[in-house]
């Protein structure tokens, strides 16, 4: 990437996932931004990928749930996971989320993120 790229998200296409999970996203040289529209009561199974992520609630909250804890994060608030941390979600009311991964997510890219799909 050589040029700085301009985006609106009402111009990206919204992908349909699992009931209740909608996303979309922009991936630059080294990292992915991925807006994530989940309706309460959405879940987002246990995963672990090898990309640092850094989760920021817009609006909404969700409980992660990792081996030894669960962290509700609410709207304002950031979560960081580590890369390999095994984690799940659960949206506690319609949420609008921000998700930064790096590096961007291959499996997402590629289409191989299953967990995700209905």
């Amino acid at each position: 990437m050589d040029q700085a790229r301009h985006y609106r998200w009402s111009d990206l296409p919204l992908e349909a996932m699992k009931t209740g999970i909608d996303r979309h996203f922009v991936v630059g040289a080294d990292t992915m931004l991925a807006r994530i529209l989940l309706a309460k009561d959405a879940h987002v199974p246990r995963h672990s990928h090898p990309n640092e992520q850094i989760t920021y609630v817009l609006s909404g909250a969700l409980r992660f749930v990792f081996d030894d804890r669960e962290v509700t994060v609410h709207a304002g608030e950031v979560l960081c996971i580590p890369p390999n941390l095994p984690h799940e979600a659960f949206a506690l009311e319609d949420t609008v989320d921000l998700d930064i991964f790096q590096p961007p997510r291959a499996d997402w890219l590629n289409g191989s993120d299953a967990y995700l799909r209905r």
